[in-house]
């Protein structure tokens, strides 16, 4: 890795800011944490800018729910261009949990996971998403 140093002024108030930022986070050093921070921030441009990104849905649910799996499988195969893999777990009896690593623009991967996140059965979904 190629790296470059350079000097930051930053405000009393910012510093502290980031140096707690930096324990919290277990970041060894400044630079870690502000590399961490703008690597974050581009993500997120990318996924505003409607641009390719991966990451992954995870989902747990109810897998008794009647037409939850069919109604996900539905769903899953209308986006199949974005789905890299789906990993199901058993959780207990009654919960599982999936993973969809997923690939795609931003908009139509968000779109995915609203569409899963939003079916009846779902206890908690979230689409994280990364740059690529």
């Amino acid at each position: 890795m190629n790296i470059k140093r350079f000097g930051v002024s930053l405000e009393d108030e910012l510093l502290k800011a980031l140096d707690e930022y930096s324990l919290q986070n277990k970041f060894p050093n400044r630079s870690q944490a502000i590399r961490h921070l703008i690597r974050k921030n581009l993500v997120t441009q990318h996924w505003e800018g409607n641009q390719e990104v991966a990451g992954a849905i995870v989902l747990v649910y109810d897998h008794h729910k009647r037409d939850l799996q069919y109604n996900s499988t539905a769903i899953q195969h209308d986006f199949h261009d974005l789905i890299l893999s789906v990993q199901h777990v058993h959780l207990d009896h009654h919960h599982c949990l999936e993973t969809i690593a997923v690939k795609g623009k931003a908009e139509r991967l968000t779109e995915l996971a609203n569409q899963l996140i939003g079916l009846k059965g779902i206890f908690h979904g979230e689409l994280v998403m990364s740059g690529i």
